[in-house]
């Protein structure tokens, strides 16, 4: 891995740390960092919840979780008791402004006001701004404070423009960071890499040479426990518009002027202004949705949706969604953006496929197949481009396309650090590059707004496909509009 240098000391306040993402994601990225010596010795790490626990109960919790999620090469015992000796409990209620808050800011006393003070929200939405609040009015707030908020920020534009607002009424934009941990993932901050430092690349980036691009983010698993969140969610609004779109801005951008936060971010929200904005009544015809059914994934057969919701329950609630954006822009006019995003699909993958357009004169015999580039950002990340080559041997000019593949692991020899671990420390150094800005989020439900109000209205089916599928055949009609198809149906 690359040198890491180490943060300021500093507490890490989790707000809903008995829940999922503290113990699956957060406690064991923390504790990475803390192993690669990246974290001070004297930083804590303090969870909060209603929940009435000691500080010991709550540690014994953390332990469970490291031991579970953390790979047993990189648990050391040593490590691991250092580790939990920074971390502590207080139960607050941060919704209200009762006297629990008095747990908290024992916890801090006089001696912390200098340390780092990251408060991370790992609660619903619809609290950001109340626990904002209680942190003001409670003393809580230093001059080296900041906040993380947890996607989603909000379910529509108008609910994420009040829970911008209330937070922004007491923490200016600077001290806001807004995660997507898709931004987190070595593989697509290498896009920039790959694209700014590579000009083979960058000369070939527009539409002259692409003919189009898919951007795919599939799992094989079903809802697992999150039935209520997410079929009042949906892929839509789970996936699309936040981490793809994230995805897609990356692929699109113009070179920035800098690799400093706000000149990144400024191109970001060029690309998504430049989306093109799909009306309600034309919805049918550019997304699809759909929800799966009974299937088989491997050599499992697993339940539809509506079974794993249980109680009966019905819903339209999309599991599968499939978009054909366009860009408008002189780079990007006429090629068509792909996002796709499943439940319960064949693989678990999330990928770039650019595909370059066909030569336009052959002076082979053999049937040439268009370049291809795919970027793989999970699993087995790294990049692989089809070139067409001659078969070894015979008389002729015989061709078959081949692939030269590049294994990111093999490649540089290290473990790729979960998205979660870079940006835990990036809120710490206050470096807010790989994180959303206000109008970047308001920009994304712009554009996605009025297919969630088509859907609403019944303007277009909820497709149904097995599960172990790549989703319903409507999916595949979108793309052989246009005479493309999914990579998959290329292969």
């Amino acid at each position: 891995m690359a040198k890491l240098h180490m943060v300021d000391t500093f507490d890490y306040v989790v707000f809903g740390a008995t829940g999922d993402l503290t113990m699956r994601k957060l406690l064991p990225a923390l504790y990475h960092r803390f192993r690669d010596g990246q974290i001070p010795e004297d930083s804590r790490v303090i969870g909060t919840s209603r929940s009435r626990l000691s500080h010991d109960e709550f540690r014994d919790r953390a332990e469970k979780a490291l031991r579970r999620f953390v790979k047993d090469d990189s648990l050391d015992e040593n490590t691991v008791q250092r580790f939990l000796g920074m971390v502590f409990f207080a139960s607050v209620n941060g919704a209200e402004a009762e006297s629990t808050w008095d747990n908290l800011r024992e916890l801090f006393g006089d001696d912390r006001a200098d340390v780092v003070r990251v408060f991370y929200f790992a609660t619903s939405p619809e609290l950001y701004g109340a626990i904002c609040k209680n942190l003001h009015d409670n003393g809580l707030v230093t001059e080296k404070t900041r906040v993380v908020l947890e996607k989603p920020i909000g379910h529509d534009l108008e609910s994420a423009r009040k829970v911008n607002d209330e937070v922004g009424a007491y923490f200016e934009e600077n001290k806001v960071f807004r995660i997507d941990h898709y931004l987190g993932k070595e593989t697509v901050q290498n896009l920039i890499a790959l694209r700014f430092a590579n000009p083979v690349f960058e000369r070939l980036w527009d539409s002259d040479a692409i003919e189009h691009v898919q951007i795919t983010a599939a799992e094989t698993v079903g809802v697992e426990g999150r039935g209520d969140y997410y079929d009042h969610s949906g892929a839509l609004r789970d996936m699309i518009q936040n981490h793809l779109l994230q995805v897609l801005c990356l692929v699109a951008m113009e070179p920035p002027g800098s690799l400093d936060a706000d000149d990144l971010r400024n191109e970001k929200l060029k690309v998504l202004r430049a989306l093109k904005p799909i009306r309600e009544e034309d919805v049918p015809n550019v997304a699809v949705r759909g929800q799966y059914g009974r299937g088989k994934i491997g050599k499992e057969i697993v339940p539809a949706y509506l079974e794993e919701l249980g109680d009966g329950k019905q819903s339209d609630t999309e599991t599968f969604v499939a978009i054909r954006a366009e860009v408008h822009s002189w780079r990007w006019g006429k090629v068509p953006f792909y996002l796709r995003s499943g439940k319960r699909l064949p693989n678990k993958v999330s990928e770039i496929v650019v595909q370059f357009r066909e030569t336009p004169w052959s002076i082979f015999k053999s049937k040439l197949e268009a370049n291809r580039l795919i970027i793989r950002l999970q699993p087995e990340e790294g990049i692989q481009l089809s070139v067409m080559n001659k078969v070894p041997g015979g008389d002729g000019m015989e061709l078959r396309p081949a692939n030269i593949n590049v294994s990111f692991e093999q490649a540089f020899g290290a473990r790729y650090p979960d998205a979660y671990e870079r940006l835990l420390m990036d809120t710490v150094r206050g470096d807010p590059v790989l994180f959303m800005r206000r109008d970047e989020v308001e920009a994304a439900w712009t554009w996605v707004e009025p297919i969630l109000n088509a859907w609403k209205k019944n303007c277009s089916p909820v497709h149904h496909y097995p599960a172990g599928s790549w989703g319903p055949d409507a999916a595949r009609k979108l793309l052989a509009v246009t005479r493309n198809a999914w990579h998959e149906d290329m292969a």
